[in-house]
């Protein structure tokens, strides 16, 4: 999750439109990533915890539900 959002900043700093996914329980630590970079309001896509013991029918399911949240971040 850090990386992600360490990532995420810098491509996006970089003019590259990123959407960062993580799960619930990443949330304090993505939001003091963000201000550390300098980006404090960087927008993420949150999702419940956990995925990894979710089927591939339940992973489809959170992907589509998350959708029209990354279309945004990606779009504006």
């Amino acid at each position: 999750s850090s990386c992600s959002v360490h990532d995420g900043i810098e491509l996006e700093k970089k003019g590259v439109p990123t959407a960062v996914i993580c799960t619930e329980p990443f949330r304090p630590t993505v939001e003091m990533v963000s201000k550390v970079r300098g980006m404090p309001d960087y927008p993420v896509a949150y999702i419940p915890h956990p995925v990894g013991s979710l089927t591939d029918e339940q992973l489809r399911g959170r992907a589509k539900e998350i959708a029209p949240t990354i279309r945004t971040l990606l779009t504006g």
